[in-house]
């Protein structure tokens, strides 16, 4: 089920498809587009939620309370069918609980929720997970939206950079396309004082670009001359990566705040011991929050 919401005041409009509480569309005034649109030939996804794992586990599984599980590349909520929670005009709450099918490769009760709201132009996506287990659980979480790039024609990807909020001097951790793993014991592409990474598709040559040590909790993709494109603060996530399928020039570049990434060299099968991974105690629940701004 697709639902829209909308802010009156910036015409701004959003559509997010109930089936994985996905967003597939972000509009501003003159209705232009800046989500990409699926297909499946090049990626047939544009938003999916993360959890409650982010990226792949060692070889398909995990440990939870020493028991092992199959928990498939960024978890199940990509093919859940969320409920309905609350929907208004510039607002809509999307919920998933427990069941068979999550417990088959994920041990415990939660309720996960996901608000998105449009508030002076700006789309807010607010996530909280609950623990009504007797047990404190344990997962990652993260977004993976999908921007048009480039948004106009004419224009090509390398017109493009990523400007962060504050200096960054920092190295992305490479991912091992062989081992299926991010390699922590190397480094990757360097940010070295500088604000401005711009963009190439060779970059994505070995798959995500991954700063598990970064300063900045907001991002831009912008146009260099323009200055037009989207920006995106991350208050509640750790971590942040970039993505784009590399060898098929596609037209978008993914923006990702995590909590959690795929495996790393210097972790071991069990999921508790993952970098970043997030703790709520019995009858607890965290809260975390994405927004997304048209420039």
């Amino acid at each position: 089920m697709i639902l829209t919401i909308q802010d009156k005041t910036t015409h701004t409009v959003a559509a997010i498809d109930s089936f994985g509480a996905q967003l597939i569309s972000l509009k501003d005034a003159d209705k232009k587009e800046y989500i990409w649109q699926r297909d499946p030939e090049i990626w047939p996804r544009c938003s999916p939620l993360l959890f409650p794992a982010v990226g792949n586990c060692r070889d398909g599984r995990t440990r939870f309370d020493g028991e092992w599980f199959e928990m498939e590349k960024h978890g199940f909520c990509k093919e859940s069918d969320f409920i309905v929670d609350e929907q208004k005009e510039d607002a809509v709450t999307f919920r998933l609980t427990a069941n068979a099918q999550t417990r088959n490769s994920y041990p415990y009760d939660f309720i996960l929720s996901l608000t998105y709201c449009l508030e002076n132009g700006i789309l807010l996506m607010d996530y909280c997970v609950e623990n009504p287990d007797c047990r404190e659980i344990c997962y990652c979480i993260g977004s993976h939206p999908g921007f048009i790039c480039p948004l106009a024609e004419g224009e090509t990807f390398e017109d493009y950079q990523l400007e962060f909020e504050k200096e960054e001097n920092t190295c992305a951790m490479p991912y091992d396309l062989q081992a299926l793993q991010f390699d922590a014991g190397k480094k990757g592409l360097e940010l070295k004082h500088t604000q401005i990474l711009p963009l190439s598709y060779e970059l994505f040559r070995e798959d995500a670009i991954y700063f598990d040590q970064i300063q900045s909790r907001k991002v831009a993709l912008i146009h260099k001359k323009t200055r037009l494109g989207v920006e995106v603060s991350y208050p509640g996530f750790e971590t942040v990566a970039f993505w784009t399928p590399y060898g098929k020039n596609a037209p978008f570049l993914c923006i990702e705040p995590w909590n959690g990434s795929a495996i790393r060299s210097d972790e071991d099968d069990d999921f508790m011991h993952r970098h970043h991974v997030q703790i709520v105690k019995s009858g607890e629940k965290k809260n975390y929050r994405m927004e997304i701004r048209i420039l």
